[in-house]
């Protein structure tokens, strides 16, 4: 094991690159197993959001349209 592999064990997960192109379900059990203290948004790609640092919250941005919208 190198010294930057036993570094990243030891520090708290920040990110999840990983997660790219996976569901928002895959998504969000993911980072609760592996962060539980965090608190996870989903937020369409292009929303306002606040700028301010929330070190207790990670945000999904999501993109596409899943299914057929339509009335009903």
């Amino acid at each position: 094991m190198s010294s930057s592999d036993s570094k990243s064990s030891n520090a708290a997960k920040t990110e999840w690159p990983e997660l790219v192109c996976k569901t928002i379900k895959e998504a969000k059990e993911t980072i609760k197993s592996e962060r539980p203290d965090l608190k996870i948004e989903v937020v369409t790609v292009g929303t306002m959001v606040t700028q301010e640092v929330d070190e207790n919250r990670v945000r999904i941005w999501v993109d596409k349209v899943a299914k057929v919208p339509r009335i009903g």
